[in-house]
């Protein structure tokens, strides 16, 4: 029986004609039955949510997200809503077309290679994935609820991302967000916050970014949080505490050594915790922040955000 797939495609990552012909090359290489294949565009309004309800309705059994982290997040967050009660009944792909891709990364999906990616959806094999969900209040008392499948957080990466310049991300890529850290770190202070973890008392925390995740890879292949698995059922906390050149130093030695060279020649199976930098693990995380601050979700920025609640879908998704 040929398989329908379902194309969640943004049009300002990638022309029709474009993705078109990577697709069709990729069902050529593939050979045996070709699968039927249906088109949804993304629209600034519906970034793919309502393309995927609408892919998983004309009975499709895989949802293809074209386009950058958002759209990933749009389109795994609407398979993901079912998987509560029904398990994951439609399987996710993924044609990486954005600048961070971070979810292609950590699943090993094949970058700046359409053709390549649309091979992989039509020849490997599924596993499952988990689905984290923020919710998410504003300064104005207004909450609301977003999906995510790597991670949210508070500090110098949320900074990072309101600091990038738009043009320049578009010109040079995932490099841009190298160019607007130096302003993001002169821009981010630490604060004094709640945390509670799994549903125990708040706890005082005191750092300068915190991040929530589900997948520990971020741009350039950059590792920050080493424990992080897609498929443990379990979020990983990263809270960089740094303040001045010597903690700065302490935390450079905490990633490049105890959780970098030290972990791969002695095999440990956890990451280190320093002063300065501390590695955490929860199923539900808490936090409330004296005031609003810059959240990032799965690289897109929310303003003014003075709470947040996260929490993990365990194999809410099916990937390939």
């Amino acid at each position: 029986m040929r398989e329908t797939i379902g194309i969640v495609w943004n049009p300002s990552k990638a022309t029709e004609s474009e993705l078109r012909t990577a697709v069709a090359a990729a069902v050529t290489a593939a050979g045996g039955d070709a699968p039927v294949l249906h088109w949804f565009e993304t629209s600034v309004d519906d970034p793919g949510a309502g393309a995927a309800r609408a892919a998983r309705t004309a009975g499709c059994s895989v949802v293809v997200a074209a386009g950058g982290d958002g759209t990933v997040r749009a389109v795994g967050g609407a398979l993901g809503e079912t998987a509560a009660e029904d398990g994951p009944s439609v399987e996710l792909g993924i044609i990486p077309l954005g600048t961070g891709n971070l979810l292609a990364r950590n699943l090993g999906v094949p970058l700046g290679d359409a053709e390549a990616a649309f091979a992989r959806v039509l020849t490997g094999d599924s596993r499952t994935l988990d689905l984290g969900e923020a919710t998410i209040t504003h300064a104005d008392g207004n909450e609301e609820v977003q999906a995510f499948v790597v991670m949210v957080g508070f500090g110098i990466d949320a900074q990072m991302i309101v600091e990038t310049d738009d043009e320049l991300k578009a010109r040079a890529g995932w490099l841009a967000y190298v160019e607007s850290l130096g302003r993001a770190a002169a821009e981010t202070e630490v604060v004094e916050f709640s945390l509670s973890l799994d549903g125990k008392d708040p706890q005082p925390e005191q750092a300068h970014t915190l991040l929530v995740a589900n997948c520990g890879t971020i741009q350039g292949g950059i590792t920050l949080l080493p424990d992080a698995e897609p498929d443990d059922g379990e979020l990983d906390m990263l809270v960089l505490r740094a303040d001045g050149v010597a903690a700065w130093l302490d935390t450079m030695r905490n990633m490049v050594w105890e959780n970098g060279l030290k972990r791969l020649l002695t095999g440990a199976d956890r990451a280190e915790s320093s002063e300065t930098t501390g590695h955490l693990r929860a199923k539900r995380v808490r936090v409330e922040l004296p005031h609003p601050h810059a959240f990032e979700v799965d690289g897109d920025d929310f303003e003014d955000v003075i709470a947040f609640e996260a929490r993990i879908l365990p194999a809410a998704l099916r990937v390939r």
